[in-house]
């Protein structure tokens, strides 16, 4: 009996984690798209999320959880924030987010954001990479534009 009882409790975890993931729009295979964004700019310190911008609904996560939850500092005198913050406070209509800035005193390491809308859909990204070999706020820009035009339909 308590054979059963712990497998039941594994498979509703593993169902609830299932059901909390995001959904990727038509569109977007979520495999070529993983692909695509790991050869540009792929690191493990990288987050990069897709939403929807009227609800705000996250549809897209490439990276871990702990890194996708962890606080950089926002440069240009922004406080820390997590990329969901930066993703939740975008204006879908602006032009986007480019920025980036030491994480160490000495330089050694630096964190780069960047945001906007989504070419050719109704959606916004928002990223972050941050450790000894982040990419500049901009270069992660171009590389995601190229990233999202390969890996969606």
């Amino acid at each position: 009996m308590a054979r059963w009882r712990a497998i039941l409790s594994l498979a509703a975890t593993a169902l609830l984690a299932a059901a909390c993931a995001p959904t990727a729009p038509d569109g977007i295979d979520t495999a070529v798209l993983d692909r695509e964004i790991g050869q540009r700019i792929g690191d493990p310190s990288t987050c990069v999320l897709l939403a929807e911008p009227s609800s705000g609904k996250i549809v897209y996560r490439y990276g871990s959880n702990t890194v996708c939850a962890r606080s950089y500092p926002g440069c240009q005198d922004q406080p820390n924030r997590t990329v969901e913050d930066l993703l939740k406070s975008l204006d879908p209509a602006a032009v986007g987010v480019a920025t980036s800035c030491p994480t160490a005193a000495d330089g050694s390491r630096s964190v780069g954001w960047a945001a906007g809308p989504v070419p050719g859909r109704d959606l916004v990204y928002a990223a972050v990479m941050e450790g000894q070999r982040a990419l500049p706020g901009m270069i992660i820009t171009d590389r995601l534009a190229s990233a999202f035009s390969a890996g969606m339909e």
